[in-house]
């Protein structure tokens, strides 16, 4: 009932939005940033819809899975906002985003995959349909490390 609760939140956001671009999102490579025996190919699925505005402040909602750093399947969905900042004068050229996500997640290891939230910055580069997103998740126990967190978009449809 909760996930459906907030899926509904952050749809009804956007309720006159008439216009975005929805991506599929490859998870897969993290780094730790301290020694240990931590799965580091994270791979996984999720999609990610960004609503068009006429600024250069993007909001986006996304849910998605993936394998964890200790190998357990984790879930989360969310939304944030993004500034993009153009770096050449085609609409569909080079772009540098700057952000944050705010979501609920569940993992195996924390909360016994009770969902839990959370907020995380993120910078991402990108040219056309693609981008390449990184997330610092910091250390919030010596149980959890922190980590660099990369994933791939792919645009796969977009709405006008």
């Amino acid at each position: 009932m909760r996930f459906l609760i907030v899926i509904a939140l952050l749809f009804g956001v956007h309720a006159g939005a008439t216009a975005g671009e929805l991506h599929v999102v490859v998870n897969g490579k993290a780094i730790h940033l301290d020694d240990g025996n931590y799965n580091e190919d994270n791979w996984g699925l999720g999609l990610e819809y960004n609503f068009t505005t006429k600024t250069d402040w993007i909001t986006f909602v996304n849910a998605s899975w993936f394998k964890d750093s200790n190998y357990n399947t984790s879930k989360y969905i969310g939304g944030g906002m993004k500034r993009r900042f153009r770096l050449d004068n085609s609409e569909d050229g080079w772009f540098f985003d700057a952000g944050a996500i705010a979501f609920l997640m569940t993992r195996k290891d924390f909360k016994n995959n009770d969902p839990f939230p959370g907020i995380l910055p993120f910078v991402a580069v990108g040219n056309g349909p693609v981008t390449m997103n990184l997330t610092y998740i910091p250390s919030v126990s010596p149980k959890y490390k922190a980590l660099l967190y990369f994933q791939l978009l792919v645009r796969v449809k977009t709405f006008e």
